[in-house]
């Protein structure tokens, strides 16, 4: 194997990206274009992030419906920033086996305009109000390329519709719903993301603020983790979403959407891989505990006899556990563990057995350690409760050493992307000040490939200067390139 091939992280991060998820086993590329096939391993780690939404949604007083999959056309046509937004990537079903259908019918890209369309008939008092909705669904956005996990035509994702009497509640549940998404990207794939508004011309098509978690990936591009959106009262206009009022008027409801999707799984892989593959945080991954025999087990049997009552022991108190007693060899079954990103290998033979202990290794630390059996379910679970914050503050640091505060104009800013492209490193993001119009965050955006990922609610650091006119900066925002 060629040096390039064993630091593919620095070198072609897609390239990693893409064998990692191969070896893991944990999807299949679909027969129609940009599809994939949630193999068991990964829809495990979608089945985590839904449990812990839905654990917070409903402790939030959330019901959970399901709408249909097609859309009318006459549907969009009622909200003209919606349908402009969504227009390039909608996927229509035009005929019915031979017949032409009266009216094209999309495959959904997101439900606010059938949700809109039931509230218009659901909400008719002050009473009926707030309605917090969530379905969890598969959409579609035709992409013209393609990622696994990150950006495919089909992706599975859950989204929040709600309404509400006031703007002021809206808002308010608007940032409560942000700060679930960060509480469970940070704590279950322990992720750290940074929180605040997005551009007008990058928040979502027909509202009027959108709100994002940002996250850093190990070649410092920016993905999307989640987004809140405070629609105001546009799309209640627009599907005539009125209420009686406690003063017995009739007003438009305040209404906002809320979505998170699989792309979180690609975005936890390159958060926390290695050059061999996945690293899997404890709370996510699929299997916690790799047991492993050592040594001649037809001359040992005992060996065997003894990991099946670890293995019982171990899930008996609730962890996800593997035992390998397959005939392969044990570099074979180093590696899989390895390449299948599980967290902690727990390695047992006839001298283990004889000091009744075992050796233990944890998938991101070099060393193995002894462990005595008698302390085996205490001492895994430390081991892991270790690990899991120990990735995060391994990301945290990470992505401050690529925060860069002191690019201020695009010489700067050019002159960094040199130096990073010389020395062949990534670029990282950049805290930078806007004035506030769009045709600078385009200029930057054409000139580097940066655009605008969010104006933090905290910045470090407060910037006086547009990066790119030189005018008053109006906000202080992220710069990055992204998925």
């Amino acid at each position: 194997m060629s040096q390039e091939e064993t630091n593919l992280q620095q070198t072609d991060f897609s390239k990693w990206y893409l064998q990692s998820i191969q070896k893991a086993d944990l999807f299949a590329y679909g027969p129609a274009r940009g599809t994939m096939i949630f193999k068991p391993n990964g829809y495990f780690l979608w089945k985590q992030i839904k449990k812990a939404l839905n654990d917070q949604y409903e402790a939030s007083g959330v019901e959970e419906v399901y709408f249909p999959m097609l859309i009318p056309q006459s549907f969009f046509e009622k909200e003209a920033d919606h349908v402009e937004g969504f227009a390039p990537e909608l996927p229509w079903v035009t005929k019915a086996g031979d017949e032409e259908l009266e009216e094209p019918l999309a495959l959904r890209p997101t439900s606010e305009t059938l949700f809109g369309n039931a509230m218009s008939d659901w909400i008719n008092s002050y009473r009926d109000l707030p309605m917090e909705l969530n379905q969890w669904a598969n959409v579609f956005r035709w992409e013209k390329r393609t990622f696994p996990f990150l950006r495919t035509s089909e992706f599975l994702w859950q989204e929040g519709h709600c309404a509400y009497a006031t703007a002021e509640e809206a808002h308010e549940r608007v940032l409560h719903f942000l700060k679930i998404y960060q509480d469970v990207v940070e704590n279950l794939l322990a992720m750290p993301v940074y929180t605040g508004e997005k551009t007008p011309s990058e928040r979502f098509a027909g509202g009027d603020n959108t709100y994002s978690l940002e996250a850093m990936m190990k070649d410092t591009k920016a993905v999307q983790a989640a987004t809140s959106h405070f629609l105001g009262t546009n799309f209640a206009e627009a599907f005539d979403i009125k209420f009686l009022n406690e003063d017995n008027e009739h007003v438009h409801a305040y209404t906002s959407s809320w979505g998170a999707s699989t792309r979180l799984i690609g975005a936890m892989i390159m958060t926390h891989g290695d050059e061999k593959g996945v690293v899997f945080p404890p709370k996510m991954a699929p299997v916690q505990v790799a047991l492993l025999p050592v040594g001649n087990l037809k001359k040992n049997p005992q060996v065997l006899e003894k990991l099946r009552e670890i293995e019982a022991e171990l899930k008996a108190a609730g962890f996800r556990v593997s035992l390998d007693d397959s005939n392969n060899s044990p570099g074979y079954k180093y590696n899989e563990v390895e390449v299948k990103g599980v967290p902690l290998r727990l390695d047992f033979g006839p001298r283990d057995m004889e000091n009744n202990s075992c050796m233990i290794k944890m998938r991101d630390q070099d060393d193995k350690e002894a462990v005595a059996l008698d302390d085996l379910v205490a001492t895994v679970q430390d081991k892991l409760d270790a690990m899991q914050t120990r990735l995060y503050e391994k990301a945290d640091q990470f992505r401050k050493a690529n925060e860069h505060y002191d690019i201020d104009t695009m010489e700067d800013l050019q002159a960094h992307l040199d130096k990073c492209h010389e020395e062949g490193q990534y670029p990282g993001w950049v805290l930078a000040g806007w004035d506030g119009t769009e045709e600078s965050e385009a200029a930057v955006k054409e000139a580097t490939g940066f655009t605008t990922r969010n104006i933090p609610f905290h910045a470090p650091v407060e910037k006086t200067v547009d990066i790119y006119s030189g005018k008053p900066a109006k906000y202080t925002v992220w710069y990055a390139r992204a998925y």
